[in-house]
């Protein structure tokens, strides 16, 4: 197994890019927002025995460059193209995608459907995500909605990796814990990295914007969809143990794995997995479940 870290010139950006194995049909990762590729170390891993995997950093994220051109989807969509290019991927790719890389992942599929041979939406972000902010959580709302957010990151992005140090005091989680020891120095880093946040800061002033053009970009193609969602109950009792109201979370999980349910209806040919005992990040509580679903789903493509 190969493993090769790179960087492309990619539409004028230097990305960062990690390719694992070199044959079978190619996996490309989309991160969620503010998260590290190195978080999927493993699965990663495991897929690149039989296939050939492909990560990178979105400009901002990591060691990939980052202008004052604006961070929307769109972009994203430009650049897994000019990738798939750059890279000589003749046949079709599956997608995954978590959290707002499935946003991503939504996108490129309408826009390049023959470019997708199948996909694997972890837990990610609706189109219908601007449903959310219509729910009445005065507490889960006092410090993430989208405007605290996008001033939180702005004023991060104009602080210097010391100050970020000292303001943001990173850590780790215990999943990322058990990761390599320099893939934890990685993710360390990353999380002091100004221009994280200036990527951040565009991304979260375009998604609701986004996510109504894709819903316009008409139909999504009937290629095989795994949808996997977290579990409703072990998020809210992870919410209860940090303080916040369960009835809050409980109005909020509803809506979510509603959102999730309905990416299931995408294709005639789905597949809905509730992952028991996972939240948010389904790659570092049940990563085997992320590779069952992607080796699923390579075994049924059909060209």
């Amino acid at each position: 197994m190969s493993e090769i870290s790179q960087y492309l010139l990619v539409n004028q950006h230097k990305i960062e890019i990690l390719q694992k194995g070199e044959t079978g049909t190619p996996i490309i990762i989309l991160t969620g927002m503010g998260c590290s590729f190195d978080e999927w170390h493993d699965i990663s891993e495991l897929l690149s025995k039989s296939n050939r995997v492909v990560m990178f950093h979105r400009p901002g994220l990591g060691n990939s460059e980052i202008r004052n051109d604006v961070r929307n989807t769109q972009a994203v969509v430009n650049e897994i193209s000019e990738m798939i290019s750059l890279l000589k991927m003749a046949e079709p790719v599956i997608l995954v995608g978590h959290s707002y890389g499935g946003l991503c992942a939504q996108h490129f599929v309408k826009a390049h459907p023959e470019k997708v041979a199948g996909m694997v939406l972890v837990d990610s972000t609706s189109v219908d995500l601007k449903v959310l902010d219509e729910l009445d959580l005065p507490m889960l709302n006092e410090d993430s909605t989208d405007d605290i957010w996008i001033e939180k990151c702005h004023l991060y992005s104009l602080m210097k990796k010391e100050e970020l140090r000292e303001v943001i005091s990173p850590t780790l989680t215990q999943k990322q814990e058990r990761l390599p020891f320099d893939l934890q120095q990685r993710l360390i880093a990353f999380q002091v990295n100004p221009n994280l946040y200036k990527a951040m800061y565009s991304e979260i002033s375009n998604w609701k914007k986004d996510a109504e053009i894709i819903k316009r970009l008409g139909e999504f193609p009937d290629i095989p969809l795994i949808v996997l969602g977290r579990d409703k109950e072990h998020s809210i009792k992870m919410g209860i143990e940090e303080g916040l109201p369960e009835w809050e979370l409980r109005l909020f999980e509803e809506k979510w794995q509603e959102l999730i349910m309905n990416q299931a209806r995408l294709t005639q040919n789905s597949k809905l997995i509730v992952v028991q005992e996972a939240g948010h990040s389904i790659h570092m509580d049940k990563p085997d479940i992320i590779v069952e679903s992607i080796t699923e789903i390579v075994k049924g493509i059909k060209y």
